[in-house]
């Protein structure tokens, strides 16, 4: 499909897809922003559509995954109010210590534990914790990508398995300690 043909089409979807970014949004402004984000997608990506396939719907799944991420991205970033009177917990950010005596305790006792795994799986996972991309180990430890990854996943499943026998913590709790 030649740039021209892209550009004539998505001009014909251009109202339809305002319709639809404003039922997602519900907001003028976003609804822009949203349509505007498509766009861009949609331009920088259009050798991926194939000809014979449904434009209309492959425009509007670029935008309805566009509006997800973003969704899923405000919810991760959501502020806490505090409805105090005082304010004490806004205010207070500075004068805060933690006691991490505890969690030293848990990292001193999860090193012991990535210590104690086989070596096969133990070395990739630590140069995996300590910022090495899937790669970057396999080259260095000259194994396929799919066998450094799954010797990753691996020592995470062994890891949680030892931390829940440990302290008998419920499945969510271990995924959040080693996640």
């Amino acid at each position: 499909m030649s740039t021209i043909e892209f550009n004539s089409r998505f001009d014909q979807m251009s109202s339809l897809l305002h319709s639809f970014a404003y039922n997602l949004t519900k907001n003028v402004e976003d609804a822009k922003d949203l349509f505007q984000e498509t766009a861009f997608r949609a331009l920088t990506n259009k050798e991926k559509f194939r000809p014979g396939t449904n434009f209309k719907a492959w425009l509007f799944t670029i935008m309805k995954n566009i509006f997800i991420n973003n969704y899923r991205k405000k919810m991760r970033t959501n502020t806490i109010i505090d409805s105090t009177d005082n304010l004490f917990y806004i205010n207070s950010g500075a004068s805060i210590i933690s006691n991490d005596g505890e969690s030293e305790i848990m990292m001193q006792e999860l090193t012991e534990m990535v210590e104690n795994l086989d070596s096969s799986t133990r070395i990739p996972f630590v140069m995996h914790y300590s910022g090495y991309k899937y790669q970057e180990i396999a080259d260095c430890l000259d194994l396929p990508l799919g066998t450094v990854k799954s010797r990753i996943f691996f020592a995470r499943k062994e890891l949680k398995e030892m931390v829940k026998s440990r302290y008998q913590l419920e499945e969510d709790r271990v995924n959040l300690i080693l996640d």
